[in-house]
This record gives structure tokens, sequence and C-alpha cells, in this order.
């Protein structure tokens, strides 16, 4: 048994006056969050600008503190003059979109500060109509309905959804679970419920918790386990692709939306763009349907499971690749096992970006020093092995778990492939192949000195 922070998502049908009022409290959320912003920005630049005159730090304009709180507070004494239609709508509202906005300044100001690890993070922009609708709520009088088929928001009250929640109101009633928050979110067309609930699962164990299998992501097959079995790749993408090329070229021939001039879209290029939308949407559910069935049997099944740290932002800028790689999922994959293997007490382990799980033979251990991206199978030289190279990178990661655990330094998730004993004299002239840099002048030719004859 362990508690955590899931959420429940329940698509809502609501009534013409609710949807306008869904509409009302989004919109509201994003007025404060505009507010907000433009006095933050208004007063970082005063001080910039005076800071060019050669101010002081105490001759500047006072800063203005751009926490949750002191936003709200702010927020409450203008809300009169800057929203006079504020008494609309529930003040969870304009709440949330000033906590988004303490948050992506903190974000904002860690990452020029060097406290946050990745891209650096760029100031806030301000919203428009166009961004996402959503809006959530921590207080009030929110939740689930007696009857399992509405849900509770505050100023909206009872909505109607498409499902029925008892999966959910069954934790409820048996006191596992508690309520946190809810989200309403419009997407593809459609309103969504989310809930954020704290609740105590009790996953089974895994049925071989002893053993360990290496999942190999590629684009030809979903995934290769080092069981041998191969995931073939439904292609979703690939699959409407010609459903799509014509819904756009019918879009194309209607008459669409112009800023120039400020035209309207036509009623029929809306209809066409929804047809898009729902494409779309169809095409990632059944991707998630999928990830969501193997990523449960993987953690249910094995007791530790073994994946790669792919660079997919870098895959992605390869031209001839991007729209396969994105179609795969492979950052959702890793995400749906990391959470639902600590759920069923399962470990992960994640290999070094750098290992080479593909080129190393997973007989003998030798590293090979090439090993072109269109070559399907390794052949070995060392022990004469044929293998497919994606079920030999998967064996190979599910050989990394048991070396780990016998190392003798801590941290026993972080590979060694430079350690490799089996490599050759050939494969360690290379450098690239195990992953650390070559030294400097390595495979450069040595010029011989000339001597007096």
């Amino acid at each position: 048994m362990s508690s955590v922070i899931q959420a429940y998502r329940f698509a809502l049908d609501p009534a013409p006056v609710q949807e306008q009022a869904l509409r009302s409290h989004c919109g509201a959320r994003r007025r404060a969050f505009n507010w907000g912003l433009a006095r933050i920005k208004a007063n970082l630049d005063q001080r910039a600008a005076e800071m060019t005159y050669g101010l002081v730090e105490d001759e500047l304009t006072p800063s203005v503190s751009w926490s949750a709180y002191s936003l709200r507070k702010d927020w409450n004494q203008a809300k009169d003059e800057v929203a006079p239609w504020w008494a609309e709508n529930s003040k969870e509202a304009y709440s949330c979109g000033l906590a988004n906005l303490a948050t992506a300044l903190g974000n904002w100001a860690d990452s020029q500060r060097g406290k946050r690890n990745g891209r650096r993070f760029g100031f806030p922009r301000f919203k428009g109509r166009r961004s996402g609708l959503s809006c959530r709520f921590t207080t009030g009088a929110f939740g689930l309905a007696d009857d399992r088929r509405h849900v509770k928001l505050p100023r909206i009250g009872l909505v109607r959804t498409h499902e029925s929640t008892r999966r959910l109101a069954r934790h409820v009633e048996r006191g596992t679970a508690r309520i946190r928050s809810a989200t309403v979110s419009f997407r593809a067309g459609r309103w969504f419920v989310s809930f954020s609930v704290e609740i105590t699962r009790t996953d089974p164990l895994p049925t071989r918790p002893g053993s360990v299998v290496g999942v190999d992501l590629g684009v030809k097959s979903l995934a290769v386990l080092s069981t041998g079995e191969s995931i073939p790749n439904p292609r979703h993408l690939e699959t409407a692709l010609r459903e799509l090329r014509r819904l756009q070229r019918q879009a194309a021939r209607r008459t669409g939306p112009d800023r120039r001039i400020r035209r309207q879209p036509s009623a029929r290029w809306r209809k066409t763009q929804a047809r898009v939308t729902r494409l779309h949407t169809t095409v990632v559910n059944a991707r998630r349907d999928g990830l969501h069935k193997l990523t449960t049997r993987l953690v249910r099944a094995h007791g530790a499971v073994v994946i790669e740290d792919l660079n997919v932002a870098g895959m992605t800028r390869n031209r001839r690749l991007a729209r396969h790689v994105a179609g795969v999922g492979m950052a959702e994959l890793r995400r749906q096992i990391e959470y639902k293997a600590q759920w069923a007490g399962a470990r992960v382990h994640v290999a070094d970006r750098w290992y080479p799980s593909s080129k190393t033979c997973s007989a003998c251990g030798v590293v090979k020093a090439k090993l072109r991206l269109s070559e399907r199978t390794l052949c070995c030289d060392a022990c004469g092995l044929v293998l497919d190279r994606d079920l030999n990178a998967a064996r190979n990661l599910a050989a990394l778990v048991p070396r780990e655990t016998s190392s003798p330094s801590c941290g026993a998730t972080v590979n060694e492939p430079a350690g490799n004993p089996g490599k050759t004299r050939t494969a360690r002239a290379t450098g690239t192949a195990t992953g650390r840099p070559a030294p400097v002048g390595a495979g450069q030719r040595r010029r011989r000195k000339a001597t007096a004859v």
C-alpha cells in the first residue's frame, strides 16, 4: 500500500449556459494573469531604465513582489477598477491565474540564476484568447455528486459527465481517496475535469520479482524486449495521414481567417478544422492507450525494467525521422514506466545516454567501432555472433542490472560503459564507442622525425 497523488479525468457534457460560465471562468483566469504580468513587467522595465542613469539600488523604484500571496492581495485592491465584473465568477479563477503567474516568474528567475537544469526559461508572455482554456479550483463546493453522473463546481453547479464517476466515487466512499483540487479544461472541442486525488493504492506486486527486462525503443518496432519479444509499432499517425491530408486540402479551399484584413472564417472552414482536431485526438488517444497497456504489462510482470536515456529532442532534428520518432511517444513511455513501477514496487534503471548498447556484443562484450543505422544485424568479429541489433541492445540493457548491483560504488543506476573488460584494442582507440571523449591527438597518424643521413 502506498499513498500517491493521482489524477482522474472525466469528459463533461455542460449545458449551453454552463459552457458559457466555464468560458467566463477561463477568461477571468487569463485576465488576472495578464494584469499581474503587465504590472510586474512595467516595474522591471522602470527599474532597468533607471539603472541606465547610474542610480544606486536605494534610489530605484521599489520592486514589486511576485509571490502568489502578494499578487492576490494587490488584485483584491484593484479588481473593482480593473475588472468590475469580477463578482460573476468564482474567486478561484483569479487566484489560479495569479498562482500560475507566480510559478512562471519563479521559474524564469531560477533559470536566470542557474538554479534550474535544462533549457533556459524565457520571460512569461501575455495570454491571448487562442491560448488553452483552463481553470483550477482548490476551495469551494467542488467534487462528485451522489448520482455518479455529475460533478460539482463552484458558481457553476452540477455539470453532467459523459461517463460514470464510480471509479473515483468508490474510493471516496471507502475513505481511501481525498480530492484536493479540480481543473476544468477545453481540449479538442470537449470540456474535461481533472481531479487531483490523494489516494491509497494497493497495486499487485510483480509476478516475477527477480526478473529483469531490457527495453530497447525504436521506430521500426515500438519496443524490443530482452526476452525476445518484439512489440510492433502501430503507426497511428501514418495510418491517419491520408485522411489528414484530405481534410487539410479541404480546409485550404474554405475561407479561413485573415488577421491583416480582419476576416472571419466561414462556418465550413470551422467544421473542417473541427474534423481535423477530432482526427488528431483519435491518434493521440490510440497511442496513449497502447503505451498504457505495454507499460502496465511490463511493471506487473518483471521486478526490474531497464530503459535508455534517449535524446529525443536531438532525434527529432533529423527531418527524415522526426515524424516517425514523434509518433512513437518515447518520452511518454518512459514517464509511464517510472510512475507505474513506483506503484507496483518494481525498479527502473536508466542506462547512460552514451552507453553503446547496440555496438556491444551481448555474448562476449566486444564493442564494435562503427555500426551504421542501416545495419539491422550485429555481426561480432570476435565470437561470430549474428543477432538483430535491437534484440542485442535489449539484452545488453538487461545485463546492466546484475553488473551494477555487484559494483562496489554507490549509485548503481549509473552505468560504467568505459569499464567493459571485453573491449578490443580497435574499439578502445575510437573513443566514441565507449561513451567517453577521445584523448587529444587520438586517431591521428604520427609523423616520423626526419633524421640526418
